[in-house]
């Protein structure tokens, strides 16, 4: 089975954006894709990353968004997930996230398992996201960001991979905002290079800001 855990150095790094866009790509390819959210918070109904996911990739939300296997949890509170459960009163289940990704890739040929925040974030009190990646032996896809400060929160994510014994397949560079081009060369130009040193079969791709230049923009995976 194909799954790809994707995580970001930081909130609001582009996942989601990430997670659309590569499965726009694959679907391009003939690649039977889905994607899946592994919790999300500040939201009622269907998950709003899973709907963003699905404009992206140009189709209507499918049935396993309608039925909650491709985002088992969805709070209401705009936090943690650890928080936001127990403000809304849910037991995380971690088996249910994984038999409805196991349900998802018995049906797709690839499954993106998009992640709540970045590695470190709280699934409970006592249980890390980067701990379910580790736990599952998922390649992960990382997505760094153009803001500034960037370049820390990537080697510091990059290291505890390392550190963990994570497989890093990609990490992706998301232009956006893109503030500043020599901020964003540089901060490949490092990145990169710690990529050559400890993670050498991974890639590092860059996804251009979504405008109406590149709003069909691809990454090729």
């Amino acid at each position: 089975m194909a799954v790809y855990f994707i995580s970001g150095i930081d909130t609001d790094a582009g996942k989601s954006v990430v997670t659309g866009v590569i499965a726009r790509t694959l679907l391009k390819q003939g690649v039977k894709v889905i994607t899946q959210k592994f919790i999300q918070t500040g939201c009622t109904g269907i998950s709003e990353d899973i709907l963003k996911h699905r404009e992206l990739m140009g189709v209507e939300p499918y049935e396993e968004d309608k039925d909650g296997t491709t985002c088992p949890y969805v709070m209401t509170y705009p936090a943690s997930p650890h928080l936001a459960a127990e403000i809304d009163g849910v037991t995380i289940d971690l088996e249910r996230i994984e038999r409805a990704t196991e349900k998802l890739a018995s049906r797709y040929d690839v499954v993106l398992l998009e992640g709540a925040g970045g590695l470190y974030v709280p699934v409970t009190r006592k249980y890390l996201t980067i701990d379910y990646i580790q736990e599952h032996k998922y390649p992960l896809i990382l997505v760094a960001s153009s803001k500034l400060g960037s370049i820390n929160h990537a080697l510091m994510s990059l290291e505890l991979c390392r550190l963990r014994g994570i497989e890093v397949r990609y990490v992706v560079y998301n232009d956006f905002p893109n503030d500043s081009e020599l901020i964003k060369n540089d901060s490949i130009t490092i990145i990169r290079q710690y990529l050559q040193e400890h993670f050498p079969a991974c890639r590092l791709l860059e996804l251009p800001v979504l405008d109406e230049r590149n709003k069909e923009a691809e990454l090729r995976i």
